[in-house]
Formats: C-alpha cells, sequence, structure tokens
C-alpha cells in the first residue's frame, strides 16, 4: 500500500468513528438525557407542590384555635334545630333590626329548605318600607346581627312620586345545623 491510501483509509475511519460518535451522542441525548431531565424536572416540580402542601398545613396547625373558636361562634349564631323556635328568632332579630332603624315591616313569608342532611336553610322574603335613611340602616343590623342570617337579594322600589317613601324586599337565608346521630 502505497502512504496515500494509508492517509486516505485513515480518514475514512477517522470520519465513520466521529460520525458514529455523533450519532452515539444524539441516541444517547434522546434516550438518557431527555428522560433524565424530564423526571429531575417533574421531581423538582413534585418537591415544590409538596413543600408548598406543607407550608399550607403548618400554617392551618399555627391557626388551628383561631379557627375552632370562629367555627365555635359560626355554630353557637346558626338558628336552632326546632323549625318553630327557629322561625321566632328570625322574627324577633328582623323586629329588632327594623324597629332599631325606624322602619316598618310589611311582610314575612318562610319557607325550609332541606338541602342535606348535614343542615337545612330557613328562607325568609321580608317587605318592609321607609325612608332611605332607615331603610339602609336596617339592612346594616341585619348585617350585623350575630344571628346566621345571609342576604341574598335587595330590591328597592319607590311609594311616592318623590322616592321619599321606599320599599324595600329582601331574601334572606338562616342556617340550621342538624346533628348527625354517631355510628358505632
Amino acid at each position: 500500500m502505497e502512504e496515500g491510501e494509508v492517509k486516505i483509509n485513515n480518514r475514512q475511519q477517522l470520519l465513520v468513528l466521529i460520525a458514529g460518535g455523533v450519532v452515539a451522542l444524539f441516541v444517547a441525548d434522546k434516550v438518557i438525557f431527555d428522560p433524565l431531565t424530564s423526571a429531575w424536572k417533574h421531581r423538582n416540580d413534585q418537591i415544590a407542590e409538596l413543600r408548598q402542601k406543607v407550608q399550607e398545613g403548618q400554617s392551618l396547625i399555627h391557626r388551628e384555635q383561631s379557627l375552632r373558636d370562629q367555627w365555635r361562634e359560626m355554630r353557637t349564631n346558626t338558628l336552632p334545630n326546632n323549625p318553630s323556635v327557629a322561625e321566632q328568632q328570625v322574627l324577633i332579630a328582623v323586629d329588632r333590626c327594623a324597629s332599631e332603624s325606624r322602619s316598618s315591616v310589611t311582610a314575612i313569608n318562610n319557607q325550609w329548605k332541606h338541602d342535606t342532611d348535614d343542615y337545612m336553610t330557613l328562607e325568609c322574603r321580608v317587605e318592609a318600607a321607609g325612608d332611605l335613611p332607615a331603610l339602609s340602616r336596617f339592612l346594616y343590623n341585619l348585617e350585623k346581627d350575630p344571628m346566621a342570617l345571609k342576604l341574598q337579594s335587595v330590591e328597592l322600589g319607590a311609594r311616592d312620586n318623590n322616592g321619599r317613601q321606599l320599599t324595600l324586599g329582601l331574601q334572606l337565608s338562616g342556617l340550621v345545623l342538624t346533628p348527625q346521630e354517631k355510628r358505632p
């Protein structure tokens, strides 16, 4: 063999080795490195999510007493689990709020809703009349009352041409928590 042919063979072998190395690196990238990188990113995302959940859990643990106190207060302000007593308490609360605000209640209609076994609601439609300051004070008193009443909707209308005497239609709901029997 001549010296020129040896150099050409060595070059061809070198190019074949380089091409094979490039193909091997490409295959290694697609088969090994990409899945490992993807798994690493997925694991980092899971770790970040778990750290956030642990932090939220620790925050709940630190706020446990205040959350329990708030829940206890909410439970004590719900309506009693006796429909007639509950209706009477709502009527007393509405009457108290109306008298404090110098507005007059013209009608109250009650309806019970049994949504689940855990609770039921007393839906009340209240019609009231008065001037704007009296009715706004009436709404404020209902919202600030410790009883668990929620304003669902409010309608305001004028009774005279000047708009000095107004009517107010309210949809209220009161919460009754129904205790569950403990199973053995």
